[in-house]
């Protein structure tokens, strides 16, 4: 396998365009070889051609770059020889078993001893119980493992893994992270997209894409300092009305509805402090300031995107 310094993922200016609509735009990201890089952003926003593009099923129309010290434009069949992709719905045989469909992929990529090889991935993820089951009957979380085994199965440098827990329960979501952390402490670098917040903070670094430009990249601290957000807390009494009545002021920037409190924030501070009095010498709401969560934080890089053209 090419070796390029510690960098698995160095990729600038990519651009991807399918007919007149540009469905990625410049995009650039670099990403270190054993660190998990989580990759968010809305529906429609490039997530899954980019990925695409990465792991050699897509050529960009421009830009440059190198996965895993391969050519993205050149080497696309070298990348997929050492890349799993795991994609967003399911892809493996629901009429054979999870055994026959990790001996399957074994054949596949010319494992020796496939049956060995499909029985130290049922072993691997705990599947053993299961090995005989329809993969059709499987839950979504079951088969997620059961895709996570196949795409480890050849022993991949690089995972890419397309929204894997769409739709999965929370603590099959919770396994399958656990999983995630481990194979990166063996050295796999993983890129996961995914809309959960929970899931973004196991990450390493993060990366926000929407309308197919990268709005943000780094680790959480990082991203959430560069928002320059003055973030607070609202409770009290008619929060759907002080909403509405909110997001109408000069200054202010988000207004998001968090259980039972408001979350308000604003780039100018000394605007959104003059808020928090003028409202709280009012004396029905209590305002408290805050530090901005990632998700406030996407909440304004999402606003301020505005929708997809």
């Amino acid at each position: 396998m090419s070796v390029e310094s510690d960098i698995a993922i160095d990729v600038r200016g990519l651009t991807k365009s399918f007919g007149a609509k540009k469905v990625v735009d410049n995009f650039t990201l670099q990403v270190a070889r054993g660190n998990i890089q989580g990759f968010l952003g809305p529906n429609g926003s490039g997530k899954t051609t980019t990925i695409r593009m990465l792991c050699g099923l897509l050529t960009p129309d421009s830009g440059e770059g190198k996965c895993l010290g391969y050519d993205i434009r050149r080497q696309q069949e070298e990348i997929k020889r050492y890349v799993g992709y795991m994609t967003q719905g399911f892809s493996l045989y629901r009429d054979l078993t999870i055994r026959e469909n990790l001996e399957f992929v074994a054949r596949v990529y010319g494992l020796e001893a496939p049956e060995d090889a499909a029985q130290g991935a049922l072993e691997r993820l705990g599947l053993v119980a299961r090995a005989d089951q329809l993969a059709g009957e499987l839950s979504g979380g079951w088969k997620q493992r059961l895709s996570l085994g196949a795409c480890i199965l050849p022993g991949p440098s690089l995972l890419l893994l397309d929204e894997p827990t769409a739709g999965v329960d929370p603590k099959a979501r919770r396994d399958f992270w656990d999983e995630i952390h481990h194979l990166a402490t063996q050295g796999l670098t993983v890129l996961v997209s995914t809309h959960y917040m929970d899931e973004a903070e196991r990450c390493h670094q993060i990366a926000y894409i929407a309308n197919g430009r990268l709005l943000a990249s780094g680790t959480i601290p990082e991203i959430i300092a560069g928002a320059h957000l003055s973030t607070w807390v609202v409770t009290g009494e008619g929060l759907d009305a002080l909403s509405s009545e909110l997001k109408h002021l000069p200054g202010v920037d988000i207004v998001a509805r968090f259980g039972a409190a408001l979350h308000v924030g604003g780039h100018d501070e000394a605007a959104m402090e003059r808020i928090a009095r003028r409202y709280s010498a009012e004396g029905v709401h209590r305002w408290k300031r805050d530090e901005p969560s990632l998700e406030d934080v996407f909440i304004d890089l999402m606003t301020r995107a505005g929708p997809d053209q």
